[in-house]
């Protein structure tokens, strides 16, 4: 990138943090979806062969059909940031604003480490960030010292391959807004060893954070349980991660709350984990895998919290697997 587009592309940065300063003391309420869109591929990624039979969406059309439902779910909704899990690029977030009712949505995304799945984090908002996107290449070794994961496999280290860090001002809070997508199988040891120590890596970045100052955002698809909170059919973790990323091993450092124990049990699910392979959800594979956890100051300020559950799980609907967690702020 030449000096004179790195100069236009600052310039854009903070003429729209300046708009930005605008836009949110103007209003006392801010509303926040957590949504993992199901593979919102639409430019063909080889190494899972999405769209295509590697994945949900098995043609490009499929894939339009998917990424149009997904927009009629965010204009009922009218989230003012939607953090997304499984987005392949800034090509599908731009063309996803511009299916949008509302025009005054910025999309953001920083590309992660997944080769294999080729799947990133992204961000949708209403509210411009205060800083670029970033991400750290730290890797933490595993299994940690008091995992629970009841493995007995090599050691090693593991890094996130999927998250992303920003900050933003919600009327006077520093906020760092930490959004990530851990590694899939809740169910499995050596998987549940990895979580854990992409778990840390994220903890040693709250830590950094709330040593600066800024109240904290955790957000995303954690692919576990929350041990402290049942899900609708109360599935038990076999891993310390939740309690990590709350502050459990923080040496007192921070604590946070998982936002889910805001919905009633019963409706405690934002996953369909199809266990029979039958192609149709039943009670039993309704799970909570998706969490927004926040710090205390943050806290004072949720109004409600609830889990969008309007369309049935099954093969062959245009929905994602997942289910969006919605939560209202009122300052």
């Amino acid at each position: 990138m030449g000096i004179f587009s790195k100069i236009l592309r600052i310039g854009l940065f903070l003429f729209l943090n300046l708009l930005n300063s605008n836009v949110v003391n103007s209003d006392s309420n801010i509303r926040l979806m957590q949504y993992n869109v199901e593979w919102l591929f639409l430019d063909y990624y080889k190494n899972a062969d999405c769209p295509g039979n590697g994945c949900t969406w098995h043609n490009e059309s499929i894939a339009y059909d998917h990424l149009h439902q997904i927009a009629r779910i965010i204009d009922e909704v009218n989230p003012d940031i939607i953090n997304f899990c499984e987005v392949e690029g800034m090509n599908e977030l731009n063309i996803l604003e511009e299916s949008l009712k509302v025009s005054n949505y910025e999309s953001y995304l920083l590309k992660g480490t997944d080769t294999s799945t080729g799947q990133n984090v992204g961000l949708i908002s209403k509210i411009v960030p205060n800083s670029e996107l970033i991400r750290t290449e730290n890797r933490e070794p595993y299994p940690v010292p008091f995992t629970t994961c009841n493995y007995s496999g090599e050691s090693g280290t593991e890094g996130v391959s999927k998250h992303f860090v920003t900050t933003f001002d919600w009327h006077s809070i520093q906020l760092a807004f930490i959004s990530l997508h851990f590694l899939a199988f809740p169910d499995r040891v050596d998987r549940c060893v990895k979580r854990e120590g992409q778990a840390m890596v994220i903890q040693e970045l709250i830590k950094d954070y709330v040593k600066g100052g800024y109240e904290i955002l955790v957000i995303g698809d954690m692919n576990d349980y929350d041990n402290e909170i049942k899900d609708k059919n109360a599935d038990k973790s076999i891993s310390q991660v939740l309690n990590i990323l709350k502050g459990e091993y923080s040496n007192g450092v921070y604590n946070l709350t998982n936002l889910n124990s805001y919905v009633s049990e019963e409706e405690r699910y934002s996953n369909w984990w199809d266990k029979n392979k039958n192609c149709d959800s039943s009670d039993d594979e309704l799970v909570l895998i998706d969490h927004i956890l926040v710090s205390s100051r943050l806290l004072k300020y949720v109004k409600n919290v609830s889990i969008y559950h309007e369309y049935k799980e099954q093969c062959g609907t245009v929905n994602s697997d997942h289910y969006p967690i919605i939560v209202d702020f009122k300052f």
